[in-house]
């Protein structure tokens, strides 16, 4: 081992585990402790004022400046008997993370003095640079006003020294340069349309609620073997590095007792995520060695998409605490699973109905069958915009690879509610069926059975599940905003929803019963969609035949994939629903193509920089020692005798060579190609370019490296290995 690595390895050996300090209550007793919860407001602001606010987050209301003012002072006084001296607006840019500009509760007088004041004015609106955060051309870099502006809905809380408000982020001309504004159009767009399909089985909902249960991948390395490995410290990922002899193969990672020094971070990550309100529940080791999972309890979805922000931020100042480094890319190592951020999504009623949840009687189930048709419809008819929500350079090394779904969108249902499906597609409108000799109940025109939760296995292999109340999106990444897959889901499903309604009432304008019509729209669409439904093996090259021939989107090149979002339909969908413009959607294009680019750009230089300076010149001086070997058995031997003992030597010179010829020749193509890709015209066409000709080269050159690495003696090599990295010391 080299002394390098040594070092490195001897530290991350030394750590022992980090006392956490728990504290004495029970978590109810702490949970929330740094949010501005509803419960906390009531004492520190005016009863009419709070409940002008409860309004406008519940209903929509518009927020007038005397309650800002009035919300400002009393959130300011519970900040600052928690210590808070600073207060930011805390946005999430098209970075795909949160950005933050602290500014000090300080203002001056005319007479030379300093006085703590937080406004309504700050409070509600911001103007940090537009123009520095990525924006596909909707501003020019010297347009840099942009506002980010008060979101009431999802409560401020505090980190640090710091009240954190969190805003969406737009442009000066008024378009979104964030998730969140998005998102909550969607939200809003979901609910609306869903209201309306509700009250033809119950006039009483005024409101449904998207609910978002995210479940977090991730591994844990030590921050000493972290700081020896210079890809993973500037993308994320292993650029090279042989398979481990045992990694996931034996399956007793997957929920294993949980390491001690990770228990340890668990504990103090989990106390900290309560403490700011982010209800997490769940913890348990993943398939790959150093791979973990943590998820919370399901909330609104707006509120779910800030908290696992906020999560990832406090993972990796806690990992620190411990001596480790968090990753989040979708595949930090070769050869063994990713890591994903499975979504899961469900929409309920103000009068307390999951309306993915089976019912128990005919007619709830009539409302179930509703919606779950017109989601499948919503998926079939933009899965290839749906793939294009949870696609990146990243998450294109995890799809389809070791338990990830692959990159074709298909949906699991089961075998229950496939025969349903089926069923009722066949059957006649006056006639009754019966499923798994259930009981036939007759509703009027058409029977609806009996459908019981967890009627079915899991398939793993799905990218969206259906799981017995909700659909799992299994897709999105672990590093990703979850918003950019949800407001994508939501906007589909309302405008689906929306056509669905439109779709029924010209029936019932024509005199058809509402049951009557309700059921024959249902039974067109269940036609319509079937191609979407898949309950077999998603990683098969049959199905992806048999998916190109159902006529799903199976392109695999994520710079096209990302031309989704500008398709005809695309545009009008998210046109129909008001949650993107056609401009937004192209500036958010050229976003995705740039950030694509840049990533593989960033990759491709580290490569190159560790092949010249770590792995071709420690190859060489391993060759030089054989080299001397062999001139040393010339001397030592008779002819015959060494050239037979030098022989191995020989073989092992000459692979050595073969491998550093390729390396240095497919990394100075790979330099000049890059060069020619930099100077292509357009975001798109260069994105494409880093795809088709820089990433095959990576590949390639790591291939050689992978091989050099099992001969070269250990002893010489630079880089901590995979069997080093992929176990807590």
């Amino acid at each position: 081992m080299s002394k390098l690595r040594f070092q490195a390895f001897r530290e991350a050996c030394s750590h022992s585990p980090k006392t956490v300090a728990v504290p004495n209550e029970r978590p109810d007793k702490f949970f929330g402790k740094l949010v501005f919860t509803r419960e906390k407001m009531k004492g520190y602001i005016a009863d009419t004022m709070l409940n002008q606010l409860f309004d406008a987050i519940d209903n929509g209301k518009p927020l007038s400046r005397d309650i800002a003012n009035s919300v400002a002072m009393g959130m300011k006084k519970w900040a600052s008997e928690l210590g808070a001296t600073h207060y930011t607006h805390w946005f999430q840019p098209l970075t795909g993370g949160t950005a933050e500009k602290h500014d000090a509760f300080l203002d001056k007088t005319p007479e030379g003095h300093v006085l703590e004041e937080f406004s309504g004015k700050v409070l509600y609106q911001q103007e940090p640079d537009a123009s520095s955060f990525p924006n596909g051309g909707i501003r020019n870099t010297f347009e840099a006003r942009g506002y980010s502006a008060w979101d009431p809905t999802s409560p401020a809380f505090i980190v640090g020294d710091t009240l954190c408000i969190p805003t969406i982020f737009v442009a000066y001309t008024g378009e979104a340069l964030d998730y969140k504004t998005p998102l909550i159009k969607s939200i809003s767009a979901v609910s609306k349309a869903a209201v309306d399909v509700c009250r033809y089985f119950d006039r009483n909902v005024s409101k449904v609620t998207v609910f978002l249960g995210w479940e977090q991948e991730y591994f844990l390395v030590d921050k000493s073997l972290w700081l020896a490995r210079p890809d993973l410290m500037l993308t994320g990922r292993t650029l090279m590095g042989h398979d481990s002899a045992k990694n996931q193969q034996l399956g007793d990672h997957y929920f294993g007792s949980i390491p001690e020094r990770v228990l340890h971070f668990m504990t103090d990550l989990e106390i900290e995520s309560l403490k700011l309100g982010i209800p997490v529940k769940t913890r348990h080791n993943e398939v790959a060695p150093n791979q973990f999972e943590l998820a919370p309890i399901y909330e609104e979805a707006n509120l779910a998409n800030d908290h696992n922000l906020l999560l990832m931020s406090l993972m990796e100042r806690i990992a620190h605490r411990h001596h480790f480094r968090v990753l989040l890319h979708e595949k930090p190592f070769a050869g063994v699973n990713g890591s994903g951020k499975h979504c899961n999504w469900s929409l309920a009623t103000n009068t307390g109905v999951n309306l993915l949840a089976p019912g128990k009687n005919a007619a709830a189930n009539l409302q179930f069958v509703t919606f779950l048709v017109n989601v499948l419809m919503a998926v079939y008819k933009h899965n290839g915009l749906l793939k294009a929500s949870i696609s990146s350079a990243t998450n294109a090394h995890r799809l389809g690879a070791n338990e990830a779904p692959p990159a074709i969108i298909s949906v699991f249902l089961g075998k229950q509610l496939t025969d349903v499906l089926d069923k009722l597609e066949k059957a006649s409108i006056d006639k009754g069926i019966a499923i798994n000799a259930k009981k036939e109940m007759k509703l009027g025109v058409a029977t609806i059975p009996e459908i019981l939760l967890d009627n079915t296995d899991r398939n793993r292999t799905s990218p969206f599940a259906f799981t017995g109340n909700r659909f799992e999106f299994r897709a999105v990444g672990a590093s990703a905003n979850c918003g950019d897959a949800m407001l994508t889901l939501n906007a589909a499903v309302a405008d689906q929803l929306i056509n669905f309604k439109k779709e029924v009432d010209k029936r019932i304008e024509k005199g058809e019963p509402k049951e009557r019509a309700l059921f024959a729209v249902i039974k067109k669409y269940i036609a319509d969609c079937k191609a979407i439904r898949f309950d077999g093996n998603s990683y098969s090259d049959a199905w992806k035949k048999e998916a190109a021939e159902r006529g799903l989107d199976c392109e695999t090149n994520v710079p096209l994939i990302f031309d989704r979002y500008l398709s005809p339909e695309s545009i009008a969908m998210f046109k129909n629903t008001n949650v993107l413009s056609e401009a937004e959607l192209q500036s958010r294009c050229e976003v995705k193509w740039d950030t694509y680019t840049k990533k593989i750009q960033i990759e491709s230089r580290v490569l190159g920089d560790l092949v010249m300076n770590h792995i071709v010149p420690v190859a060489n001086s391993y060759q030089s020692i054989l080299l001397e070997n062999v001139v040393r058995m010339k001397e030592a031997f008779d002819a015959d005798e060494a050239k037979k003992l030098s022989a191995q030597d020989i073989v092992i010179i000459r692979r050595i060579a073969e491998h550093i010829t390729t390396i240095v020749e497919k990394a100075d193509e790979m330099l000049n190609l890059r060069r020619e890709a930099n100077h292509k015209i357009g975001e798109r066409t260069k994105a494409i370019a880093y795809h088709d000709n820089i990433v095959p080269l990576m590949e390639e050159i790591r291939h050689h490296v992978d091989k050099l690495e099992m001969i070269v003696d250990d002893e010489m090599w630079t880089l901590p290995k995979y069997r080093e990295l992929m176990f807590i010391k």
